[in-house]
């Protein structure tokens, strides 16, 4: 059970991820990075809660949509932004960009902007923890619903099975990739029966409270350690900052899903909430303690963090 300092602890860190989200995205608008970066305004939950559940000697392994993890573990808001300007103070020293950006310091050992690649090097992360006698930590490998299209997720799935590899892949859901809804390019995958028919355990995460997914995950990670074995841990998503374009065929707009790139809806000015539901986990933590309560934490993080990125 979370005391009450340690959810106004993590209501910070989450308000902290989305205002350094914001103004990236205020800075990637004016051209002031050298590398492509994938945003994840609506994804916070779930990144703040992997973060307070991974144990020392856990390994967190990372694809191109990154950066609600690496913001969220980073030193400060400046050497990321220096990060994703080559710069050699930046977090990886300018070395990795956005993404393929990973530091080892904080259990973040690899990230890729391959489709899938992760998932194989975190099943091999995972496996030379059990052979160096790591009984105690696990391997949590992020992916999206875009990757499980691919034969490395089903592979990963099985040989961790086969292996008794306590391995937990995340799979942010947002129903999309790249331009093309879930519908539109293959199938229904229902996760649920696939993790039963390779014996792995499976939980299905959905609202954007962090607090619950903090739960889940911690019983998630002692369930795969238990018996050693693989756990899925689908989580549905609303990637936020999405637009209209208006065009001859679309007068009142098309609606374009948030991918990469700068998200033009998405301004400093309009302060931290992007939606009034439960598609945004802003939203919801306000549902639980106020917006009062929120916009005065707002505040107080934004002068700290301009302070930060104007040293």
């Amino acid at each position: 059970m979370l005391s009450i300092e340690q959810k106004h602890k993590i209501v910070r860190r989450l308000i902290k991820l989305r205002i350094g989200q914001i103004i990236i995205n205020e800075k990637y608008r004016k051209g002031s990075f050298k590398v492509p970066i994938h945003l994840a305004f609506g994804h916070e939950a779930i990144a703040i809660a992997t973060n307070f559940v991974r144990a020392k000697g856990d390994f967190l392994v990372l694809s191109h949509r990154n950066i609600q993890y690496n913001l969220d573990s980073a030193l400060s808001l400046r050497h990321h932004i220096h990060e994703y300007m080559l710069s050699p103070t930046g977090t990886s020293h300018g070395k990795h960009g956005s993404m393929n950006l990973m530091n080892p310091r904080e259990g973040i050992v690899y990230t890729s902007s391959i489709l899938g690649n992760n998932l194989s090097v975190g099943t091999g992360l995972s496996l030379s923890q059990k052979i160096k006698g790591l009984e105690n930590s696990v391997t949590f490998v992020v992916t999206g619903d875009g990757a499980m299209e691919e034969g490395t997720f089903y592979e990963s799935i099985e040989f961790s099975k086969s292996n008794r590899l306590p391995l937990l892949i995340i799979i942010e859901n947002n129903e999309w990739s790249l331009a093309t809804k879930r519908h539109e390019r293959r199938c229904n995958i229902e996760l649920k029966k696939l993790s039963e028919a390779f014996g792995s355990g499976y939980s299905h995460l959905t609202g954007n409270n962090v607090f619950h997914y903090i739960d889940e995950l911690q019983k998630a990670r002692a369930n795969a350690l238990k018996n050693l074995c693989p756990w899925c841990i689908e989580v549905q998503i609303s990637t936020l900052g999405d637009w209209r374009m208006k065009t001859q065929e679309h007068p009142d707009g098309k609606f374009v899903n948030y991918h990469g790139g700068p998200a033009p809806t998405v301004e400093l000015a309009k302060g931290i909430y992007i939606e009034n539901d439960s598609r945004d986990p802003v939203h919801v933590i306000s549902c639980e303690f106020g917006e009062e309560f929120i916009r005065k934490m707002e505040s107080e993080i934004l002068n700290e963090v301009k302070m930060d990125i104007e040293i």
